[in-house]
Parts: C-alpha cells; sequence; structure tokens
C-alpha cells in the first residue's frame, strides 16, 4: 500500500511506494494579472522565485524522485496570457532539477505550449501510483481504476472561510472518507479522499471574500454520505464534515 505523508506546515504532500513523490497543486501562475489591474503592484517572476525557493526548500529536504503537479498550473482558462507566457516557462526550469509530471487541471487549456520537453504531461484522468490515484479533481475517475483505495486531489483550494475567526483565511487539508461504489459503482468497501491545499499562499490574498468555489464531480458523487477530518498546515485538526461548508 502507497503511504502518504503531509508535510509539517507546507501545503504539500509525500507519497511513498517504490519511490518517493512531492506532491503539490493549484500554483495559478498568472493570477497576478488581477491583482495587477487593482493596482497593486507585484513582479510575476518574483512569484515564481518564491515559488522556485519553496520548492527547492522541499526537494532538499525530503528528497522525492519525482515532482507531481496536480494541475492548475497556470490560471487563464482556455487563453494563455502574456504574464503566463512568460512566467509558466520560468517555473518549469524546476523540471531541470528534478524528475516532474504535471496532470492537467481545468485552468489548463492550452498549457502543452509551454510545458518542455524535460517535463511529462499526463492527461487529464490522473496517474495511478499503486493503490492511489493522483488528480486534479474536476473530472470523474475512470473506470478503469475501480482499484484503487485512495484518491489524491486539489482543484478545490480549501481554505477557512469565517470572519472573525483566527483560522479565517488560511489553507487546509481535507481527508475524506467514502462509500468506494459512490464513485465506482461495481466496487464495496471505503475510499479515501485527501484534498490537497493550494500551494500559491497569495491566491486569496486579495479575492477571498469574493471566493467562487469550485466543484468536483468526485464530491458531489459522495455528497452527504461521507465522514471528514479538517486539519490546518500545522497539523491541528479543527473540524468534521459539520465544517466543510466553510471550507470548500
Amino acid at each position: 500500500m502507497v503511504k502518504t505523508r503531509i508535510i509539517p506546515s507546507q501545503p504539500a504532500l509525500i507519497l511513498e511506494d517504490e519511490q518517493r513523490f512531492l506532491v503539490v497543486t493549484d500554483l495559478h501562475i498568472g493570477f497576478e494579472l488581477g491583482m495587477i489591474s487593482n493596482d497593486i503592484n507585484v513582479r510575476p517572476e518574483e512569484m515564481i522565485q518564491e515559488i522556485h525557493s519553496s520548492l527547492d526548500s522541499l526537494i532538499e529536504f525530503e528528497n522525492p524522485d519525482t515532482l507531481i503537479l496536480l494541475g492548475d498550473i497556470k490560471s487563464g482558462i482556455e487563453s494563455i496570457s502574456k504574464i503566463e507566457w512568460q512566467t509558466v516557462p520560468m517555473f518549469f526550469e524546476i523540471g531541470k532539477k528534478i524528475n516532474t509530471i504535471v496532470i492537467p487541471g481545468n485552468h489548463d487549456g492550452n498549457l502543452s505550449r509551454l510545458v518542455p520537453d524535460y517535463v511529462s504531461m499526463t492527461g487529464p484522468s490522473g496517474l495511478v501510483i499503486g493503490d492511489t490515484l493522483l488528480t486534479h479533481g474536476h473530472v470523474m475517475p475512470s473506470k478503469n481504476f475501480s482499484q484503487i483505495n485512495r484518491i489524491v486531489m486539489g482543484h478545490l483550494h480549501p481554505v477557512y472561510f469565517q470572519e472573525g475567526s483566527v483560522l479565517d483565511g488560511q489553507r487546509l487539508w481535507v481527508s475524506i472518507k467514502a462509500d468506494k461504489s459512490k464513485i465506482f459503482p461495481s466496487s464495496k468497501g471505503e475510499i479515501e479522499i485527501i484534498i490537497v491545499p493550494s500551494f500559491n499562499k497569495y491566491f486569496y490574498a486579495t479575492t477571498k471574500r469574493y471566493h467562487k468555489k469550485s466543484i468536483s464531480p468526485i464530491l458531489e458523487r459522495v455528497k452527504d454520505l461521507y465522514s471528514a477530518k479538517i486539519v490546518t498546515l500545522d497539523g491541528t485538526i479543527i473540524g468534521d464534515e459539520s465544517i466543510l461548508k466553510n471550507v470548500i
């Protein structure tokens, strides 16, 4: 069975099988365009440098064999903005340091035009390692994946939204246990769904009050028929399924 481990205080997951994988999601490179249009002074190149610095530290500390990106590398859904043309290739320089695999998300339209030859890219259905499916989370898993016991996904950017709370705006981990047959009708037993928080710490800095929640067909299938554990980046359990509406 594949082992998973949350890296303390980081929005990153370690997955261990015969190899070790570092898993992150939802960079949304290019989201800075919205900040710039609101007269917020940001330099996209500095954002990429900060992402690189964070990943370099994780890679040095954890020594993974492969970096897996669970989608939404860029911000534009269909088109490629000028900022994305400039900065997404800069980000993919990370692939010269470590074997890198991209699982495209719903914001990654035309991403293949920006992915260098030394970075691998799967289809949107995702990648299976042992008993675990890694996917962005915006499409239903193929029935061919019914042997899995765990889904690791992004897409939903779990963040605690509760005005007046000291946790307001903090990124969170969500772990769900659900009836496997709701996702794979021919299967029995339980399935674990791990929702990875966005690696981009600025993503909700100016827009969280107007955040439109993403919808995942995976969670829609198990709605009202699951248990959940909500955990902060530092590992504190803050609630169960009863507070999910404040998170995703």
